[in-house]
């Protein structure tokens, strides 16, 4: 078979395979080929196995990239499953705030939080916004993200709900990142509807859904299931009515309290639940049964100040497939990576190295629906690949540069300046 892309000699390349999502203590499995080669032709991988059968199986047409990973390791490239990456505005007087002792909460109510968010989301053009958004996006290529989901939900209205979803489009036509569209217009009850809410509710159900699903504008509907926020019975008329319209449910649940939000993933069949630093056993079991991934998000809980993590050793054991997510967003996921991520679960949340990797790759593509295509290097799947220098594991040494080069549909698309190539 022909290919136009092949890393060769590479020390070791190590991937979970599927199927998806993987669970328990399959959650660890991760295969590594030791002296390896994987090559590919227009964007998808056709060659995975040891460099000795590469030349056997494969040739490249004229022009081909090719790349010696000699003493190098290669991953699958990161998919982040929970972003809040499109916004306007600055927030970091907050991060100040909260260093000096100030609650989430406490802020919140004050007129900060989401709220100081949706005020320079509504102001910011589309250009700007589509703008802003790019250079975060170039941060989240760098650290090794190939795939994203993006959320709306700072507009809390329908006219720039809409603006942020077409910033989403754009951006997945125009930048390396494939990026999966979520409609949150659930976020929060806006300051206008604080006296009114059931308005709000209806203004969600009857006409903004409608309008997100009628122009195909996402594939998702999340809702914030919290206390003081969303109530469980309003979270599910939320996402029945995005159901009806097509989008299927995601939901942020249990992050700041025990807010009913994973058994009701459970009960309506999201596929994915985020947060959960309050999930119990029990909700644990229904998400089990029910198959709904444990969207966690440990950098959150680190830059929030909230004093503990999700229960990820609980969740594995409990047969409950786990993903890993930045939360990318402008109050307290001040962080792209998705190695800080891992990082973070393994030394805050009790998971191992392999764990952490699956739930960044394989687990996080399956908690958007895209595992056919992306989270593994596996014969058939796009060639979205990262290069590390060095071991797989050295991933956690947070901010030492060991990503070398990150590989999108067989195109290389980030390289450290000691990273090379060469052609046919």
């Amino acid at each position: 078979m022909t290919v136009d892309f092949v890393i060769r000699h590479i020390r070791a390349l190590a991937t979970p395979i599927g199927p998806a999502p993987r669970r328990g203590a399959q959650q660890r499995d991760v295969r590594t080929i030791n002296d390896a080669a994987i090559a590919s032709h227009d964007g998808r991988i056709v060659f995975v196995g040891h460099d000795a059968d590469c030349a056997r199986h494969v040739s490249t047409i004229p022009g081909a990239v090719m790349v010696d990973a000699t003493g190098r390791t290669v991953v699958p490239g990161f998919v982040d499953p929970h972003t809040h990456v499109v916004f306007a505005g600055d927030r970091r007087e907050e991060l100040r705030r909260r260093l000096a002792g100030a609650t989430y909460a406490e802020i919140a109510a004050q007129g900060g939080g989401i709220v100081e968010t949706v005020r320079a989301t509504r102001e910011a053009s589309e250009d700007d916004l589509a703008a802003q958004t790019r250079a975060r996006l170039d941060e989240m290529l760098r650290a090794g993200t190939t795939t994203a989901e993006a959320k709306s939900g700072y507009g809390l209205e329908i006219d720039t709900e809409l603006k942020m979803l077409r910033v989403i489009r754009r951006l997945d036509n125009d930048q390396p990142i494939d990026l999966v569209p979520t409609f949150l217009g659930a976020h929060e009850i806006p300051v206008e509807y604080r006296s009114r809410r059931r308005a709000y509710i209806d203004l969600l159900v009857r006409d903004m859904i409608p309008a997100v699903a009628g122009g195909q504008l996402a594939a998702w509907c999340d809702v914030f299931c919290e206390t003081g926020v969303y109530t469980t019975d309003e979270s599910r008329e939320i996402l029945e009515a995005g159901a009806r319209a097509g989008l299927r449910g995601r939901i942020h649940a249990d992050e700041l309290a025990h807010s009913g939000g994973s058994r009701l993933a459970a009960e309506l069949g999201a596929r994915s639940a985020d947060h959960l630093l309050f999930a119990d056993r029990e909700d644990a079991a229904h998400m089990a049964a029910a198959g709904v991934v444990a969207t966690l998000l440990p950098i959150a809980a680190f830059y929030l100040k909230m004093g503990r993590s999700a229960p990820a050793r609980m969740l594995i054991d409990a047969g409950v497939p786990v993903a890993l997510a930045t939360d990318l967003n402008p109050g307290g996921g001040f962080s792209p990576s998705m190695r800080f991520a891992m990082t973070l679960a393994c030394f805050a949340m009790g998971m191992t190295f392999e764990e952490s990797l699956t739930a960044a790759t394989l687990n996080a593509a399956y908690a958007l629906d895209r595992h056919e295509q992306a989270g593994s290097l596996e014969v058939g799947k796009l060639m979205d690949a990262v290069i590390v220098g060095g071991e797989a594991v050295d991933l956690l040494r947070v901010g030492a540069p060991v990503i070398d080069a990150v590989v999108k549909r067989g195109r290389i698309v980030y390289a450290s300046p000691r990273f090379t190539t060469t052609s046919a």
